[in-house]
């Protein structure tokens, strides 16, 4: 299992985010990677979201460490601004109304348990899910649930309907379900302080 980050690294993680979206809207260049630990030359898994408002404004990322952390940072945080398929692309005027978060995983393991045995072996607050089913596939960050209230049944569900399943696929023959942790680093207001962000289950889940 990786080694988490420090406060420290997770604030650069953010801060290097931030600048990979800023360059590319205002300059449509890649922002350099300097000056940061051995942590972010590792492969890791990484989620770059953008909120607006606490509105969703953008979220993509490498769910697999197949990509350096630097790399995985800067490449989400430019998809997240400009090629989410879910909104239009970030404007200049809308850099200042942006809150950062970045989400580094730990490596999918694959769910073993009888298909009704699964809700039980997700945990909310901690697990993420992903599905996968032929050409089909969906992820959802740990937070989702608790942001949202979700159950593990209901996580379950929603995943498999972000995938362009059926709710139910999950309890399919044929679908594979993956846990992940997260580990969670966000700006209290556009450009300000960072913090890590714990999840915790949700007292009504």
């Amino acid at each position: 299992m990786p080694e988490l980050l420090t406060l420290e690294e997770g604030v650069s993680a953010v801060r290097l985010a931030r600048s990979a979206v800023e360059k590319f809207v205002k300059e449509k260049k890649k922002v350099k990677a300097e000056n940061l630990s051995k942590s972010f030359d590792e492969k890791r898994g990484v989620f770059v979201t953008l909120k607006k408002g606490g509105d969703l404004r953008g979220c993509i990322g490498y769910p697999y460490p197949i990509a350096t952390l630097k790399d995985a940072i800067i490449d989400s945080a430019i998809s997240a601004a400009v090629h989410d398929p879910r909104f239009e692309p970030v404007e200049k005027d809308e850099l200042g109304g942006i809150n950062i978060e970045v989400t580094v995983l730990t490596p999918p393991v694959r769910l073993k348990a009888k298909p009704e045995d699964m809700p039980k072996k997700v945990e909310i607050g901690k697990h993420g899910l992903i599905v996968k089913r032929g050409l089909y596939s969906g992820l959802l960050l740990p937070q989702v649930a608790t942001e949202h209230g979700m159950d593990a049944e209901e996580f379950l569900s929603q995943t498999c309907m972000k995938a362009g399943l059926m709710p139910d696929a999950w309890l399919e023959d044929g679908t594979e379900m993956y846990t992940f942790e997260g580990q969670i680093f966000a700006e209290d207001k556009p450009g300000g302080k960072v913090a890590e962000v714990k999840t915790e289950k949700c007292s009504t889940c």
